[in-house]
């Protein structure tokens, strides 16, 4: 009886020595390899990819925003207001800070057969002026249309304008030729006492204050016009802009803000950005990345703001394909708006003989109709 408890003893006390053992070798935690879920980054990744390729596709949102009203030019006009509030909430236009009240300023600098030259200073924003060269032609006689005459991204009023005009020709001779008083701006590019990247810098750093370098630059234009119309010798009811390439991108982005605009001549650059981004998303400069660029606001779209304003694209045949292409794809939609309103005359996308120039000679035909 004895050996039999002690034996039945033995077979308890064993079990819960080896349960003993047994706990105190699992661990304190729970462990798992972080390997073991990189699946599941993948995953998120591929997931995020394909939304944003999703999004970018996605039309309704525009279309909830733009409901285009066709009964009248005028009609259009006004169902285009909530789109255009649109962008200029996602430039962050108009830019913070209180307008200075100070006289604009006009230095003349020179003096041809056909106008005289000024160097004029507005003042727009906080320390902040808008820049450029102001010309009264000779013949001007009473009120006197005016041409906001934009260069593109290497270059400057002065060289649109002197030593034969490079690649710009006649964009600001040819207005003063035609009689047009003209304002040739000055843009942020390059500084030579600053980075190369100094307009990406400025631009990055603007955006922490609410604003866009693309913002600015619109009331560069903008508020000079303001100060403009109020000259004698302006007509304020016939205002144009031209701009070639980075200037092109203005001459489309501005009257979109400013119905006063009621003539535009985009060249070398309609379709670019989107042509990079189909490409790669990321190709796009920085100051083109504005939010909801591709989905709201891409090139053909921006066109409803100025309709049924006359627009005129222009690329050149001999340019690189990225400045053609695309924009060649893009066109029918935006000429579209002026045909349901039956103003087909009010549109030209023009494919010229040249490259990477403005054309003289379709843009002033197109300027002295609807002007």
């Amino acid at each position: 009886m004895r050996a039999a408890s002690i034996f039945a003893l033995i077979w308890i006390v064993i079990p819960t020595f080896a349960e003993a053992q047994s706990a105190s070798a699992k661990p304190e935690y729970f462990n798992q390899k972080v390997a073991d879920s990189n699946p599941l980054r993948n995953e998120q990744a591929r997931e995020l990819d394909d939304y944003i390729k999703l999004m970018a596709a996605d039309r309704s949102r525009f279309q909830k925003l733009f409901q285009p009203d066709y009964s009248s030019p005028a009609a259009f006009a006004k169902s285009a207001e909530p789109l255009r509030a649109a962008f200029c909430a996602s430039i962050g236009y108009p830019p913070p800070g209180k307008q200075p009240d100070k006289p604009a300023t006009y230095t003349k600098i020179g003096e041809d057969s056909i106008g005289v030259y000024y160097r004029a200073m507005f003042p727009i924003l906080p320390g902040v002026h808008s820049e450029g060269i102001f010309i009264v032609p000779k013949s001007a006689k009473g009120k006197t249309p005016l041409i906001i005459s934009m260069h593109g991204g290497g270059g400057s009023p002065e060289v649109a304008l002197f030593n034969g005009g490079a690649n710009y020709n006649d964009m600001v001779r040819g207005a003063v030729k035609r009689g047009f008083l003209v304002y040739a701006p000055q843009h942020l590019f390059r500084a030579d006492e600053f980075p190369k990247d100094i307009r990406r810098q400025i631009d990055d750093r603007m955006r922490l204050i609410g604003t866009s370098i693309t913002a600015v630059e619109i009331a560069k234009i903008t508020y000079a016009i303001d100060e403009l119309i109020q000259r004698p010798d302006v007509d304020a009811n016939r205002i144009g802009m031209v701009g070639l390439s980075y200037g092109g991108y203005y001459a489309q982005v501005t009257p979109a803000v400013d119905p006063r605009i009621k003539v535009s001549v985009s060249s070398c650059y309609f379709g670019v950005q989107e042509g990079r981004y189909a490409k790669d998303e990321l190709s796009v400069p920085s100051d083109f990345r504005f939010q909801d660029r591709i989905t709201l606001f891409n090139d053909a779209d921006i066109v409803a703001l100025i309709c049924p304003r006359a627009h005129q694209i222009q690329a050149g045949s001999r340019d690189n394909a990225s400045h053609r292409e695309t924009g060649k794809q893009l066109a029918p939609r935006a000429a579209a708006f002026y045909e349901k309103l039956n103003l087909k005359d009010r549109f030209e996308h023009v494919v010229f003989e040249g490259g990477h120039e403005f054309n003289d000679a379709a843009a002033w035909v197109f300027v002295e109709k609807h002007l």
